[in-house]
């Protein structure tokens, strides 16, 4: 039992010192940005020899893998209360909203997780589809369910690859945030207005859940984005004019 205690005494011990660690990589980074971040600012800042601070992280990458795995449980955290949302289109929406609002709210948080280090945005995806016991991780999957609600409602059509669509989704909402981190005085719109006019852009008027598009599609045959080049009207050969003949002219009559 005496052996147990202590055995447990120092486990904590270990996972409290992890965590300073990482609270003190963490306000580095934040402070700083993840270049200024070196095994030896942290054990500075948490007083310990760096020597220590390889007992609990072979190196600086790894520390930073497990803060983009902590900083991207932070961002599927806000997602969850959007499940809840009942139209798929709204959803997506939302997502999109939460989304540019976490990256501009943790900037570096954001950069280190999807602007630094392949290897650190698939650490971060690989812990977030194990801990959610899916083939995808769960924002993902929210994205990728939502918009297969949309196609199987006939408001996208019926073609519609719900992963493709999700990744390109994806990849727009991380443009907006690239350009607001990067590019301060580009976009010139409002970050809310820029979101909802690119989801508008998106799914137009399938917001409306009507089952409208797969009407139109169904009486139409067309891809609905493909334009149909008119049949020009038929051209009537205009009427010939009427030549008449000019009388000949007379011979002047002789001069006497």
């Amino acid at each position: 039992m005496h052996c147990m205690g202590i055995t447990e005494r120092k486990n904590r011990q270990k996972v409290a010192l992890r965590e300073r660690i990482l609270d003190a990589s963490r306000r580095i980074v934040m402070r700083e940005g993840f270049a200024a971040l070196s095994m030896r600012k942290i054990a500075d800042a948490i007083e310990y020899s760096p020597a220590t601070l390889y007992l609990h992280f072979a190196s600086r990458d790894e520390i930073a893998r497990a803060l983009c795995a902590e900083g991207y449980a932070q961002l599927l955290a806000s997602f969850e209360p959007l499940a809840a949302i009942a139209d798929p289109a709204q959803r997506l929406r939302a997502l999109g909203h939460a989304y540019v609002a976490f990256g501009i709210a943790h900037p570096q948080t954001y950069r280190l997780i999807f602007m630094e280090d392949p290897s650190y945005t698939g650490a971060a995806l690989t812990e977030a589809a194990e801990a959610s016991d899916e083939p995808d991780d769960a924002s993902f999957r929210l994205m990728v369910d939502s918009i297969d609600e949309l196609r199987a409602a006939g408001r996208l059509p019926a073609s519609t690859q719900g992963e493709v669509w999700a990744e390109a989704l994806w990849a727009t909402m991380h443009g907006v945030v690239a350009l607001k981190l990067t590019c301060p005085v580009f976009p010139r719109t409002p970050v809310d207005t820029l979101i909802d006019v690119a989801f508008d852009a998106w799914f137009g008027s399938v917001q409306q859940g009507t089952g409208a598009y797969a009407a139109e599609t169904a009486a139409d045959p067309q891809p609905p984005l493909q334009m149909q080049t008119p049949t020009p009207a038929p051209v009537e050969p205009k009427p010939r004019a009427r030549r008449t003949r000019r009388a000949a002219a007379k011979p002047e009559s002789p001069v006497a």
